[in-house]
């Protein structure tokens, strides 16, 4: 809210918010604006201005489902039998989180069953649920945990972590993915 003080003579340092102040006169709080200039009561404008954040926030993103955190994620298709994911599904993940910092060190193979941990965890996985992967010949390991989903315009999208344990000690990376029409996710971050 914004104030302004009267110091003109006898009027002994009132406060005064009932007007915003545009330009460089400064008018009493009786006085009528004049034809040239147009004052507006700061009340109405911040309304105004509230309103409009709160329509945009709103129409922005909805969360999915109606139950509440635990509401699970609706698959196009069940999981994959065998537990492997298509390479097109994969390579739409431009590397993942674990194509960064994260996935440094690991090996080809590695970096493969994480970005399948991620999918998984995006597409198949309630919130807060862990998809664990580990190599076959290494330390390595490594879960994913996706969040909520939310929808952003006509995409459903998730914010994710994926930590890669190396001989016990983990890295955590985030990110966000938003689901594409032909079942691929694509990471934001």
């Amino acid at each position: 809210m914004m104030f302004f003080i009267d110091l003109r003579a006898g009027a002994g340092g009132q406060i005064s918010d009932k007007y915003q102040h545009y330009g460089l006169d400064i008018l009493p709080d009786d006085a009528a604006p004049s034809s040239s200039r147009s004052r507006e009561p700061v009340v109405g404008m911040k309304i105004r201005v509230a309103l409009v954040s709160a329509l945009l926030a709103v129409s922005g993103c909805t969360t999915l489902g109606r139950s509440g955190p635990t509401s699970p994620v609706t698959p196009v298709s069940t999981p994959p039998t065998g537990g492997k994911v298509s390479t097109g599904i994969v390579s739409a993940m431009n590397g993942g989180l674990i194509g960064g910092s994260i996935g440094s060190g690991l090996s080809d193979t590695e970096k493969r069953k994480g970005l399948e941990a991620e999918y998984k965890a995006l597409e198949y996985n309630t919130s807060g649920q862990k998809v664990t992967w580990k190599s076959d010949n290494s330390s390595h390991y490594g879960e994913v945990v996706a969040a909520q989903p939310y929808r952003v315009g006509s995409q459903d999208c998730r914010q994710y972590t994926h930590t890669v344990y190396t001989s016990g000690a983990g890295v955590t990376a985030r990110g966000t993915a938003c689901r594409n029409a032909d079942g691929s996710w694509t990471p934001l971050t």
